[in-house]
């Protein structure tokens, strides 16, 4: 992970063409954010995943390689609608709404550790429009944990843009 931010392309609201001049580039990076054992406890409360690993600080630090409780790959997952939203990601021009289109490839790498820092950054993958007025975005998302080279998570997230009246 590198020390310093490198600053992403400044995007604002773009044609779809002038968009898929970005193709390849990083188009946002994410403030950091920490991920508390509160966050994970109602995390675990919601989807019914109780695993020791993310709730008994102690077992977890006796029994995995850890030394702690980690969170859910599903939590870091849950938060690159958030994350990318704060990195400014790619907009088109006319948009009138984005909806979450899905994933098409999720990679857990790293295991986050409560308290621990995290972070995104979003580099453009493609632009197709599906229907007139319908693009389909594709970011890679890379979640990078503050202080380590490997990053938790490496996602290809679809957004779908409506643009126009």
């Amino acid at each position: 992970m590198p020390d310093q931010m490198s600053a992403p392309v400044t995007t604002g609201q773009l044609s779809p063409e002038a968009a898929r001049a970005l193709i390849g580039t990083e188009t946002g990076i994410s403030q950091w954010h920490e991920i508390s054992q509160k966050q994970v406890d109602q995390f675990a409360e919601t989807t019914g995943d109780f695993q020791f690993i993310h709730l008994d600080a102690e077992r977890a630090k006796k029994e995995t390689p850890f030394g702690g409780t980690i969170a859910h790959g599903y939590l870091t997952l849950s938060l690159l609608s958030m994350l990318g939203a704060e990195a400014g990601t790619v907009r088109l021009a006319g948009t009138r709404i984005t909806i979450n289109y899905g994933l098409d490839k999720v990679r857990f790498l790293n295991p986050v550790r409560v308290g621990s820092r995290i972070r995104a950054r979003f580099v453009l993958v493609s632009i197709d429009e599906k229907n007139p007025g319908q693009f389909l975005i594709k970011n890679q998302a890379t979640v990078e944990i503050e202080g380590q080279d490997k990053p938790a998570m490496i996602a290809e997230s679809l957004s779908l843009a409506i643009t126009g009246s």
